[in-house]
């Protein structure tokens, strides 16, 4: 999953940048609201993380902009304004959750991992492909009954290809949400992780999940046939 940072404080923006990308996301980090606003429309992110106090355009307006915008990503307002007129105002502007500084990382980290739950398809928090079990919230994968230990990158390309599935997603759609903005390396690193997970999870149970469209990208199969089948 891809997130975005809006905060102009430069070292709590590092200090949660290196901590969620520890988690497993890709992190973007904006330190004004006109920037922030402007990679909010370029990508397709899964949670922002927005700052009210910021250089350009408040967070306010980052968060009303957006919504007007129809773009409904969710929103976890950051602010060291204390009020409940603070917090109303940024409800109110369509920020989903708020959280006032000084914050504890742990908790930040609950509410990220608690509004992309929201998110997941039909609210459940866990995402059912076949027998392959994926639960964004805690980082585990279980084929069957049987659980399969990933990296966290490893489980990133497979929570986005799960979200997914039954749909070709291109070398690039996956880069985009498992890579921040700044990877510029080569593409074909998707193919290392690709096959790292058919290793995992596909090789031990003799199956196929993972499935290659030729020229376009790749396609988790809702009910994968065996090894050897068509």
């Amino acid at each position: 999953m891809r997130l975005l940072i809006v905060e102009d404080e430069r070292r709590l923006a590092a200090t949660l940048a290196k901590g969620l990308v520890a988690e497993g996301f890709a992190v973007d980090v904006a330190h004004d609201g006109n920037t922030g606003l402007d990679l909010a429309f370029e990508h397709d992110y899964d949670l922002v993380l927005l700052d009210i106090m910021l250089p350009g355009r408040n967070g306010y307006r980052v968060c009303a902009d957006l919504r007007a915008a129809g773009i409904d990503v969710p929103i976890l307002m950051l602010t060291a304004k204390d009020g409940e007129y603070d917090e109303a105002e940024g409800l109110d502007t369509g920020a989903d959750d708020y959280l006032t500084k000084p914050f504890s990382y742990v908790v930040l980290l609950a509410r990220v991992r608690a509004l992309l739950r929201r998110r997941t398809r039909g609210g459940d928090p866990v995402i059912t492909v076949g027998d392959l079990r994926v639960d964004p919230a805690a980082r585990r994968v279980w084929r069957g009954d049987t659980e399969v230990e990933l990296t966290a990158k490893e489980f990133a390309v497979l929570e986005h290809l799960a979200v997914n599935a039954g749909r070709v997603v291109s070398k690039a759609q996956i880069i985009e949400h498992v890579w921040d903005a700044a990877y510029d390396g080569d593409p074909n690193i998707v193919e290392v992780y690709v096959s790292a997970l058919r290793r995992k999870l596909d090789a031990p149970f003799g199956l196929r999940s993972i499935e290659t469209a030729r020229g376009l990208g790749y396609r988790l199969a809702a009910a994968p046939p065996a090894r050897g089948g068509r």
